[in-house]
């Protein structure tokens, strides 16, 4: 069975079922049930297929592979693989964007991404606008309006964005329409089915799952993975077969993984929003969240990220040096618990001003919550946190 093959039957799959079997190149050779890891740099040309095959082309044949498994995940038509998020994430807005175009982002964005549309887009002389709800979205589009981009939840506050929403504005002004979907994976969240144009996601992250390699992806329907191809063969962020390879075989289990991550993130949540030491959770799946009521809307599940405000700032590095199974770290989506400070980390070449004018305070913490023991994650978390609750305690009786 060769990457295309399953396309008939994977309209009927379910997502689990999709990340075994979805594009998956059986080798008429061996015979093996998975994929081989073709080596080759150099294809025959004419090549028996008709195409140009080549590695900067995004047409080897494990790139084929893992593109059609995401494709087929993420409802899309066509996909392409990337070295890095921030490889497709730059591909695809380079695709669509030139001098004296005008983009509008969403305000709450990565910090990776925030950094790239401040610098090097309008160093190019892209115009760009920040919005936070749709109607601050609809209100910011102009006649040199291209691009709209979000990121849902959002990378460290779980802000949720109204896609379909998004979408038909899109469609109405004639607009390409772009989500990360890194935090959701396709198993909670299927922009493209609501609406959305193009996905791109960081794979690095839950889709590869093992936090053992970089990599990224973009998809979308044929039409519009075509223009990004183009770009993508000039600006050469593909992606080897040996990452394919490794790639692919984290796929499989991205259904499975997520259910644990959905599950723990959803207990440890509860945890913390009633924990003294915590002045504040953002997690979607909770009714005290802003967006909790678009998130039901349109996700599956609420996924394994979620953030916390300490009520005593100050003692953030000593709830860090407390912790035993969540381990202090950049990076997230792994099996393993991971925990982090956004001002310190992601977003720490934002100015102190423009952290708080996102709500990115000094007291965030953003938690990947891994696939272990919920057990041991609550009571690792209650250690980390005694500190601080007995500090804020402290403070209070001094108050009173």
């Amino acid at each position: 069975m060769s990457a295309d093959s399953s396309k008939g039957a994977r309209s009927t799959w379910k997502p689990e079922t999709l990340c075994v079997h979805a594009g998956t190149h059986r080798d008429a050779a061996t015979a093996g049930v998975c994929t081989p890891i073709f080596t080759s740099s150099a294809y025959l040309h004419p090549h028996p297929q008709g195409e140009n095959v080549y590695q900067r082309y995004f047409n080897v044949p494990n790139q084929r592979t893992v593109a059609a498994k995401l494709a087929a995940l993420e409802q899309g038509e066509a996909a392409l693989v990337f070295g890095s998020g921030m490889a497709a994430i730059s591909t695809v807005l380079l695709a669509h964007l030139g001098p004296k175009d005008h983009a509008v982002f969403q305000a709450d964005l990565y910090g990776g991404t925030l950094h790239l549309v401040t610098s090097e887009l309008v160093r190019l002389g892209v115009e760009v606008s920040f919005a936070r709800t749709l109607d601050e979205f609809r209100a910011a589009i102009r006649p040199g309006t291209r691009v709209i981009y979000v990121e849902s939840p959002s990378n460290p506050l779980l802000r949720c964005v109204d896609l379909g929403g998004i979408g038909e504005l899109g469609r109405k002004h004639g607009l390409t329409t772009i989500i990360d979907n890194t935090f959701a994976t396709p198993i909670n969240q299927t922009p493209l089915a609501l609406g959305i144009d193009v996905v791109v996601h960081s794979g690095t992250k839950y889709l590869n799952g093992h936090s053992d390699m970089n990599c990224g992806a973009a998809i979308g329907s044929a039409a519009a993975m075509r223009r990004i191809r183009e770009a993508a063969m000039n600006f050469g962020g593909s992606l080897d077969a040996h990452a394919c390879y490794q790639w692919e075989r984290g796929l499989k289990t991205l259904a499975l993984r997520m259910r644990q991550h959905n599950e723990n993130a959803a207990s440890l949540a509860e945890f913390l929003e009633a924990h003294p030491a915590v002045s504040r959770v953002n997690y979607p799946g909770l009714p005290s969240h802003p967006d909790h009521a678009v998130a039901v809307r349109q996700m599956r599940g609420f996924s394994g990220m979620l953030s916390f405000e300490l009520r005593e700032p100050k003692l953030v590095r000593s709830v860090l040096r407390r912790f035993q199974v969540v381990t202090p770290a950049l990076s997230l989506g792994g099996l393993e618990s991971l925990i982090c400070v956004p001002a310190q980390t992601s977003h720490v070449k934002l100015s102190a001003a423009e952290r708080l004018s996102l709500g990115i305070r000094d007291g965030l913490m953003r938690v990947s919550v891994g696939v272990e023991s919920i057990e041991d994650l609550i009571s690792d978390f209650t250690s980390a946190l005694d500190i601080a609750a007995t500090s804020s305690k402290r403070r209070r009786s001094r108050r009173g």
